[in-house]
């Protein structure tokens, strides 16, 4: 939208409120609402922030910071419009030189997008997020009692989440992102609801709205959203698959695989940030192998059902802890440097290995088996250094989530 065309929108959408939204180093959504009459002004300086209370953007040198709306991203909040409109601009973070802030993930997305792009290597990228809906108490306070007793694409009356999934489908379509599919998932009140896949920047832009459209609609119902990863012990946890593809040749997306798997071992901090996720690798069909097949889904990655050559994969490992920004950044430098490097894809795994005997499972390379192991993992990888500021690997490796 141009100058003219986004004062037009707000008059006739009657926008009262504006939030310009960024995101911390793990993820997180934070915003500043600010007046529509000063969105020229932030268009045209900026709007400056103090940081200096933001997890993980501290220093002396950088307290003061300054927002920058990406007006492309503007989009109506569709739950809040009953005293006049709000919209959402997603924002790039800038010093007050106008340099772009290197802590920024969003940001180092870009910056990977073209990294990759350089080297003729255009990735799309597609996220699965599971999620629980729990009732919650007298008090409004969550509890953990699923809201249904439903299992995996099953129907109403045992599925009651069918309204629930309706509605996010349409705030989804009401903030410019197109759902695609949504269904019961395999875990008593467990659901997922799929939108389309995009370059990496617009699909990690779509995640963080989803999530945040997820947890308003369901709150909205009287109940309570839970993407941790392991929200119940006996249960399926909650993924957050991430499918790649690209129109390379089928020489370069196995280089590119082979150097997710070469580093999945330094990256698993960073897509499975939390004490929790570890509860969940290796369990049920959560992987706990650096393997992968056309066949299983029980392995890190899976080649979805392709007519001709390889040209699109899916890694299973993550959770939706992690910061889609980060996360898409070090798949994709992983996949870049598989890639330079010409790395040899190990043969597939077509058995499973729930039944697979210790001679079998000796072959393979495991996943981080705790929080500690995949902090020792990231301290230690020189890939790592050379991918993202050393300020996020220690803001990672010094904090601890459940």
């Amino acid at each position: 939208m141009n100058e003219q065309e986004i004062e037009e929108y707000i008059r006739e959408n009657d926008i009262q409120f504006i939030r310009l939204t960024f995101f911390d180093v793990f993820g997180e959504q934070r915003n500043i609402a600010i007046m529509p009459e000063q969105l020229k002004r932030a268009m045209k300086e900026g709007i400056p922030f103090d940081a200096s209370a933001i997890p993980g953007f501290y220093s002396d040198e950088n307290c003061d910071l300054f927002l920058e709306p990406d007006t492309s991203t503007m989009s109506i909040v569709p739950w809040r419009s009953l005293d006049g409109g709000v919209v959402r601009i997603l924002c790039d973070i800038t010093h007050p030189d106008g340099s772009p802030f290197t802590l920024d993930t969003r940001h180092m997305l870009k910056e990977a997008v073209k990294q990759a792009h350089s080297q003729g290597i255009d990735v799309e990228v597609g996220t699965e997020v599971e999620f629980y809906i729990f009732k919650t108490d007298e008090n409004g306070e969550p509890t953990r009692i699923p809201h249904d007793n439903a299992g995996y694409f099953s129907v109403a009356p045992k599925d009651k989440g069918e309204n629930i999934r309706r509605s996010i489908c349409q705030m989804l379509r009401q903030m410019g992102i197109v759902p695609e599919a949504s269904h019961h998932e395999k875990g008593p009140g467990q659901h997922e609801v799929d939108f389309r896949a995009g370059n990496p920047l617009q699909t990690a832009d779509n995640t963080t709205t989803f999530r945040w459209i997820v947890e308003n609609a369901i709150e909205l119902s009287g109940c309570h959203a839970d993407f941790s990863p392991k929200p119940l012990r006996d249960k399926p946890g909650n993924g957050m698959h991430i499918g790649i593809s690209s129109d390379s040749t089928d020489d370069t997306i196995k280089y590119f695989m082979a150097g997710v798997m070469d580093h999945i071992r330094e990256m698993t901090l960073f897509l499975n940030p939390g004490v929790n996720s570890y509860e969940r690798l290796g369990t049920l069909e959560a992987p706990g192998y650096i393997s992968w097949s056309k066949k299983s889904r029980l392995q890190l990655i899976r080649i979805p059902a392709q007519r001709s050559e390889i040209k699109r994969f899916e890694l299973r490992s993550p959770d939706p802890l992690a910061n889609p920004y980060l996360a898409y950044t070090l798949v994709i430098l992983a996949g870049l440097d598989g890639v330079k490097k010409k790395s040899r894809l190990s043969d597939p795994v077509d058995f499973d290995l729930h039944n697979a005997n210790a001679d079998m499972i000796a072959k393979l390379g495991r996943l981080p088996v705790h929080l500690e192991e995949a902090i020792r993992c990231a301290r230690e990888s020189d890939f790592l250094k050379e991918s993202i500021p050393q300020k996020i690997i220690d803001e990672y490796c010094n904090n601890r989530y459940v």
